[in-house]
């Protein structure tokens, strides 16, 4: 299934480990518990199998599976990881924003989770596939939507809009985001 970066699955393990009241171990396999109690290193593999595992358990418990709040998520999980990559966002710049974030992509996972097949000025096409079952494949792509328009916003776009054109969750091979906007 591959592995995630530290930095990402840290993210996971501090939104449990502040819910204190929930009773994680009806969620997680006995070998994702260690996890929540050891130090994280960022820029250390951790397997994908826990992650997902990780992903659910924070849909039920804390996201209570809304997925407009995962997505959310995603718009809030651009600061933290644009101040240790500053060079993330493009000012006034969206195509060359989301080709960094291609560049940087490949440091978080250790197989192609996300792609960008189609990127010009006003439109992109990101295929997502982290090989996840239901839901968190969804989740994850719904985190991935509220990303990236959060990356086009900072980069100076306005009327950004997505829509599904694939989704693995439901029949497709894989998932297909169309994202489109303008630049303000």
């Amino acid at each position: 299934m591959g592995n995630v970066k530290g930095i990402l699955f840290a993210d996971y393990v501090r939104m449990i480990r502040g819910a204190k009241s929930v009773d994680w171990s009806r969620h997680l396999q006995p070998d994702d518990l260690p996890y929540l109690r050891m130090r994280i290193a960022p820029d250390e593999w951790y397997p994908m199998a826990s992650f997902e595992r990780l992903g659910n358990a924070i849909l039920a418990e804390i996201a209570r599976g809304d997925l407009q709040a995962v997505r959310m998520w995603g718009r809030l999980s651009v600061e933290p990881l644009r101040s240790t990559n500053p060079m993330l966002v493009a000012e006034r710049d969206p195509v060359e924003s989301l080709t960094r974030f291609r560049v940087l992509r490949g440091t978080f996972f250790d197989f192609e989770a996300i792609s960008i097949p189609m990127l010009h000025d006003g439109e992109a096409r990101i295929a997502i596939d982290y090989g996840m079952g239901m839901p968190a494949e969804e989740a994850a792509c719904m985190q991935a939507v509220g990303f990236f328009e959060r990356v086009l916003e900072l980069s100076g776009c306005t009327s950004v809009s997505h829509r599904f054109l694939e989704r693995s969750w439901v029949v497709d091979p894989r998932t297909l985001l169309e994202l489109t906007w303008r630049l303000g």
